[in-house]
This record gives structure tokens, C-alpha cells and sequence, in this order.
């Protein structure tokens, strides 16, 4: 009985050292919480194969992709000087670089800064030179525009989604002064941090076009 109080007040700690650590990200200085026995406390974690940092930044997951994509495209160099054809190239190169590149993107392109943006579209570029990558290929923020509205579809369409329960209510008023792609409330905006959530930045997507 004692062994499985302590192993409650353990877990209970860890619960608890965990969002302590969240609440405190808008803070200039972080202190830690203590360290508990039997963890490791680190920078960086990789959770379904995306990097984040415990500064909510992806620098790491972008240095991860790029390095990878750039170890493919030795390989499509060489299956070119076996006589692979260009167009067999580009299929090749949007069936591995393009998905590497947009897997899960809705999860953590929001994270992404101007300087992770811009050394992804540079790395498309270089493909773009080398022939591997179609000139007509849609911009890596179209692609990712277009999986957000993807999955934000099907979460809004779909209540046994599992994502469903994160939506706010239904507005219950029946006007509308500007068309909406959607009929959920507006949460309020708290952080930095919150407005580049997935769901935050769709449900707020036609305010922020309308202010462009």
C-alpha cells in the first residue's frame, strides 16, 4: 500500500513539474523545476516525428528535414547518372522530398519562423535548379495552406474526429457581416503561443485575411 501511495505522488510530481514548465514560456527568465529522479530533462523532444524545443521553436525539426532531404538528392544525382529520366526524377522527388517535407506540417509549420520558411523555400529552390523538382509545383506555403484547410475540414465536418472536442461551441447568433469558413466561436486570444496552435490559427484565418 505505501509502495503505490509513493508511486501516485511520483507521478503526481511529474504532472505537475510539466505545466508548471508551460505556464512559464511567456517569461523572459525560466527557471526549472527541480529535477525529478528517474528523468531526464532535455532541450529538444521528437513526438510522431516532429521535433520541438522547450521554447515551442522547430529550428531543430527544420535542421532534421533539410539534412535528410539533402541525403535524397545525392541519391536522385545518382540514379540521374544511371539514366533515370528527368520526369522520373521529379516523381521521385515529390514522392520523397515534397512528403518528407509536408508531413505533419499542420502541427508545427505555425512554429516556424521567417528563417525556417525561408531556408525550406531556398532548399526548393536549389532543387528547382537542378531539375529535380517541376517548375509548376505549388510554393511550400500554398502546400501547407492547403493541408491545414485539409485537416481543419475534416476535424469541423466530422464529430468522431478526435480532434472534434477541441472546437469551441457554435455561435448562436444567425447574422453574419462577412463570410466565414466556419460557425464556431472565437476563443480569446492569450499568447503568442496559443495563435500559432493549429486550431487557433484556423479559427482566427478569416480575421487575419481580412487585415492583409
Amino acid at each position: 500500500m505505501g509502495q503505490r501511495k509513493q508511486s501516485h505522488v511520483e507521478q503526481n510530481q511529474v504532472r505537475r513539474d510539466c505545466l508548471r514548465f508551460a505556464t512559464q514560456y511567456r517569461r523572459a527568465t525560466i527557471i526549472p523545476p527541480p529535477s525529478v529522479l528517474g528523468f531526464q530533462r532535455v532541450e529538444t523532444i521528437k513526438v510522431l516525428g516532429v521535433t520541438i524545443s522547450r521554447k515551442f521553436s522547430v529550428a531543430q525539426h527544420v535542421d532534421d528535414l533539410l539534412a535528410a532531404c539533402a541525403q535524397t538528392l545525392f541519391a536522385l544525382r545518382t540514379l540521374r547518372h544511371h539514366g533515370l529520366p528527368d520526369d522520373a526524377i521529379k516523381v521521385v522527388f515529390q514522392a520523397v522530398v515534397a512528403a518528407k517535407l509536408s508531413y505533419a506540417t499542420p502541427a508545427w509549420w505555425g512554429f516556424s519562423s521567417a528563417a525556417d520558411r525561408s531556408r525550406i523555400e531556398a532548399f526548393l529552390r536549389r532543387a528547382l535548379s537542378f531539375n529535380y523538382r517541376s517548375a509548376s509545383a505549388p510554393s511550400f506555403n500554398s502546400v501547407c495552406a492547403s493541408a491545414d484547410e485539409k485537416l481543419f475540414n475534416s476535424i469541423l465536418h466530422n464529430s468522431q474526429h478526435i480532434l472534434f472536442h477541441l472546437l469551441p461551441p457554435v455561435r448562436d447568433n444567425h447574422y453574419s457581416l462577412r463570410i466565414r469558413s466556419h460557425n464556431r466561436q472565437l476563443p480569446s486570444r492569450s499568447s503568442a503561443l496559443t495563435d500559432n496552435n493549429f486550431l487557433m490559427r484556423m479559427l482566427y484565418r478569416d480575421t487575419s485575411s481580412s487585415q492583409k
